[in-house]
């Protein structure tokens, strides 16, 4: 008599990621899977030889390099969702892709960083004058692309915003975060709803525009997060909740900054696929693992 079929799970990753910003999380989920009996492996999301349906649940991870191709995400995603279950749900998946969701979350009774969303340069030009020192970026992005830190009579500030614009898409634009800039950024994860850890990943953008030391190298450090920024995430997932309509994220990492002149704020709630840092976390591991089980 011979025993079920172990469950085949797959990780949703890429085919390359660059050395400063390698994928710790995945070797150490497939290990731990693998562990429990489950047939786990690495999906690359762009192979289109892969058969999606074999799969009982793909797990988006790491797959980084969809912002260089998104209409080729979006149809992914679409193929996905008929073929398995997919977490975090597709439909959560496209709702956090445009930062624009911050103007939800804020509607929600969220606080978050003052952000402009700017459709015009007139709009974005208004927008950066207000301020001193600004943040630009695009609503869709990620890892700090297209993302700059200027005095706001920087002529490249409005270059910036004007290039993404120009591109077809909206520019945020906000007031430089002290706090921010001398690497105050907290993130919170919570997998199932339930907080696991807190990362300070430390500063990233130089002054000027562009990133410190030229590349995306976050320094990720295990912290302490207080009470209060408990507290704050998890309202932070309840209206995300109720926004998507999906329930809680089976994994977030919600960013924080605790501002003099703001207070406690939110930078971005990442639902797509944050690093979950697991290598200085690894006590979030098991948590990580039960949570994929039980989906």
């Amino acid at each position: 008599m011979t025993g079920a079929a172990p469950r085949r799970i797959g990780i949703v990753v890429t085919d390359a990621y660059a050395d400063e910003d390698p994928d710790h999380d995945t070797p150490l989920l497939l290990e731990a899977l693998r562990a429990r009996g489950v047939a786990a492996e690495s999906v690359v999301w762009h192979d289109a030889g892969v058969d999606l349906g074999a799969f009982e649940l793909l797990v988006i991870r790491s797959p980084w390099d969809y912002p260089e191709r998104p209409a080729e995400f979006a149809a992914w995603l679409d193929r996905a969702a008929v073929a398995t279950r997919v977490v975090n749900p597709p439909h959560t998946v496209r709702w956090n892709l445009d930062k624009r969701y911050l103007a939800e979350l804020a509607h929600a009774g969220i606080r978050v960083v003052p952000t402009t969303y700017a459709e015009t340069v007139d709009a974005a030009a208004s927008a950066i004058a207000a301020h001193e020192r600004v943040v630009v970026k695009p609503a869709v992005s990620a890892g700090a692309r297209d993302t700059g830190l200027f005095e706001a009579s920087d002529p490249r500030a409005l270059a910036l915003a004007a290039r993404i614009i120009e591109a077809g898409g909206v520019a945020m634009v906000q007031p430089e975060v002290r706090e921010l800039s001398e690497g105050r950024e907290k993130a919170l994860y919570a997998i199932g709803g339930i907080f696991t850890h807190a990362i300070a990943k430390g500063a990233l953008l130089e002054a000027g525009g562009g990133l410190l030391g030229g590349v995306y190298q976050e320094n990720p450090v295990l912290v302490e997060a207080t009470d209060a920024e408990r507290a704050f995430a998890a309202d932070v997932l309840v209206a995300v909740a109720a926004a998507t309509g999906d329930g809680v994220p089976l994994y977030a990492r919600i960013d924080t900054v605790d501002s003099a002149e703001h207070g406690l704020c939110l930078l971005e709630v990442e639902l797509v696929e944050p690093a979950l840092n697991l290598h200085v976390a690894p006590a979030a591991i098991d948590t990580v693992v039960e949570a994929i089980l039980a989906a």
